[in-house]
This record gives C-alpha cells, structure tokens and sequence, in this order.
C-alpha cells in the first residue's frame, strides 16, 4: 500500500531503543519523533499492566485468602486507566494529523477506511480528555457514563474501520495470489493443471488455505488483524453488542498490548498507512 506507516513516522528502520535511531539528532532525549515514540512505549506498558491486572484479578477473584491481592490489582489496573488518559491527551493532534495524511492516499478503500478510523479516533481523544478532566476533579459535573459511551463509540467505530482496512488488504492480496497461480498453469503441464483445479474445487479448504498462507506472508497484516480483534472485545461488551468477561476483555487487551509493543519495537513488522 501506497504511505507511511505511523509506527515509523521519523523514518528509521531500527528499534526504538537503538542509539542509531537518533544519530543524526544533537540530542536525541528532545527530538519529538523520539519523544512520541517514547511515549508511546510507555503508553503501551501501563496499557499491558492495566489488562494484566484486570486478567489476574478475574482469575483470582473468587479465591478467599487473595481479597487483598485482588483489591491492589484493581487499584493498580484504575491508576493505570487514569495515568493512561493523562498521557493521551496530546493524542487528538495526531490523530487529525494522521486523518489529513490519509485523506492524500490514491486508493479510494484505504482512504476512506483510514481516515474515518483516525478522524473516529480523535473524536474518542477529546471524550477521553473529558473523562480526565472529570477524574481529576477539574470538572466533577460532567455525566460520566454518557461521555464513556460516547468515547467506546467512537473507538469502536475506529476498529471497524481498521478492519475493513485489512480485509481490503488481505482480499487484494488473495486476488494477487489467485493471479499468480493462473499464470502458473500456463507453464505447467495438462496433468499440473489438472491438480491445480483439483484444489481450487475444495471451496472453503482452498480459501483458508490461501487466507493461511497471505497471512503467513505477511505478518504486519496479520498483527494488525489480530490487535483490531482483540481490542474489539471491550467496545463490545461495553455497548452490551456482544457481552463478555472480564477474564477475556483481559485476555485480549493484553494480547493486544504486546502486539503493539512488538510493532514499536520492530517498526517493520507494523503496517503501513
């Protein structure tokens, strides 16, 4: 796809934590493409650690002798939550400056699909700074749960987007895929092709089969799919469209955490927008 990743904005190829990263800057500590990618390292901890604690109170909540352990896990996970909306509020900049760069994508489906999730994204931003604002008491009138719903709308409707994207990748590339073995049986002889069609008439083996191999060749795709299902199981729960546990709203955002920390870390297995 035609752009630049946002998990390399600075344009290096090495990991985050490489001195090489910032070589070219006199102070590498003030650049603001490492300070971003800085933060958002951070960022993807304390997220890690607030899907870890809410994943290990569930497992333990119902043991009588750990009250106390799971009392501190739930504290640690809501201080995470809080100090995660506190780090984020200079998020919605970004998120409108990804949306006009996307907007300049010569593909109509990326376009549209990256740039409603980004435009959607920073509309979840400002709720969240909402939401901040009311945990720290700076405005303690505000209707808390009308503005919560607001921003798991907003996010949710970002996810849906982000996964329209990438069945729109991974159908442009099973299409890619399907090219090339027709242009294979051209090359091969009556009885190749015969076996060639013997596997295409599998129907659903053959495309997951396919789906497989896109996926197995392709692995920011297939992280970026992963993390979208994943963080799909909080706004579900949430707005009551597919109610779930704790234990498995955990589960995934952890999963999901350490997807993002493996892309911010290796910016090449991130895909690019």
């Amino acid at each position: 796809m035609v752009g630049e990743s946002p998990g390399d904005v600075s344009g290096y190829s090495a990991p985050w934590f490489s001195p090489s990263r910032c070589k070219t800057h006199h102070d590498a500590r003030n650049h603001p493409g490492c300070r971003r990618m800085k933060s958002a390292f951070i960022l993807s901890f304390m997220r890690a650690t607030q899907y870890t604690c809410m994943l290990l109170s569930y497992l333990i909540e119902n043991k009588a002798d750990k009250k106390k352990l799971v009392m501190k896990l739930k504290q640690l996970e809501s201080s995470m939550s809080s100090g995660r909306k506190m780090f984020r509020l200079g998020n919605m900049v970004h998120a409108f400056v990804a949306a006009r760069r996307t907007a300049a994508l010569p593909e109509m489906v990326p376009c549209l699909c990256l740039t409603a999730s980004h435009l959607s994204r920073a509309l979840y931003f400002v709720c969240d700074a909402v939401l901040w604002l009311r945990s720290v008491g700076l405005q303690p009138h505000i209707d808390r749960p009308k503005w919560h719903t607001w921003a798991t709308k907003c996010y949710y409707c970002s996810l849906l987007m982000n996964l329209a994207r990438d069945w729109y990748e991974i159908s442009w590339r099973l299409e890619q895929a399907a090219l090339e073995e027709k242009t294979k049986e051209k090359f091969f002889s009556q009885k190749d092709g015969e076996e060639l069609n013997g596997v295409k008439s599998d129907g659903l083996h053959s495309f997951l089969h396919q789906l497989v191999q896109v996926l197995k060749r392709n692995p920011p795709l297939l992280l970026d799919l992963v993390k979208n299902l994943c963080d799909l199981s909080g706004p579900l729960d949430t707005l009551g469209i597919y109610k779930t546990s704790r234990g498995v709203i955990g589960f995934c955002g952890l999963l999901s955490s350490l997807v993002g920390i493996l892309t911010l870390a290796s910016p090449h297995l991130k895909l690019k927008q």
